[in-house]
């Protein structure tokens, strides 16, 4: 009786630390096959929207027209304020326009141009004739004319860039709006502060 009772207990044991070591495995093989799939999934996500797409097209040709702009002032004026200021629009926005086209690139869309804004209403951008004016003047009637069309076209960025912190979900491109408020809004009041001061 005794030696039965004792190949019983073995036998219960043995049972147990088996089934225990089944239930192990299993755990650690489902954790191991869904571990992969929950990191996909955090990672996962829009790359870019319509959003990015719209802001990064309608700032290129925008950005272009404000370079265009600042490169008439020193041939128009002898306002070193403006000749500075314009020399830094020109240095902000350039390299920000390569920084576009390499976006639009990585999105698999076509590289922008100055006339892509064609079809597109734009807040702040000036008319052909408005710009025929501007290069037609000089001195203090260019400083005035640039000053109050700058600030224009720096207030219809800073809209734009806006609406693409408001709707865009791509990091760089919201990075790059964030920027164009940062700065133009800084610019904006620098060119009020000029203008008060004729």
């Amino acid at each position: 009786m005794s030696l039965s009772r004792t190949h019983i207990l073995i036998a219960a044991v043995a049972t147990v630390v088996v089934a225990a070591g089944c239930s192990d495995d299993s755990t650690a093989t489902h954790t191991a096959e869904h571990s992969p799939t929950t990191t996909t999934s955090a990672v996962a996500g829009p790359e870019f929207n319509d959003a990015d797409v719209t802001f990064l097209q309608m700032m290129y040709p925008h950005h272009a027209q404000a370079v265009e702009m600042a490169k008439m002032v020193p041939s128009h004026t002898q306002n070193q304020q403006l000749i500075d200021l314009a020399a830094q629009i020109e240095q902000a926005q350039a390299p920000e326009m390569r920084e576009i086209t390499d976006l639009l690139t990585s999105f698999g869309k076509p590289a922008p141009s100055a006339a892509d804004h064609d079809g597109h209403e734009m807040p702040g951008m000036m008319t052909t004739q408005q710009m025929t004016d501007l290069d037609a003047a000089q001195g203090d009637d260019f400083d005035r004319q640039w000053l109050q069309m700058m600030i224009d076209h720096h207030q219809g960025a800073v809209a734009m860039a806006q609406t693409e912190l408001a709707n865009g979900v791509n990091p760089a491109s919201r990075q790059l709006a964030s920027t164009i408020v940062a700065d133009q809004e800084a610019e904006i009041a620098t060119m009020r502060g000029i203008l008060d001061q004729n």
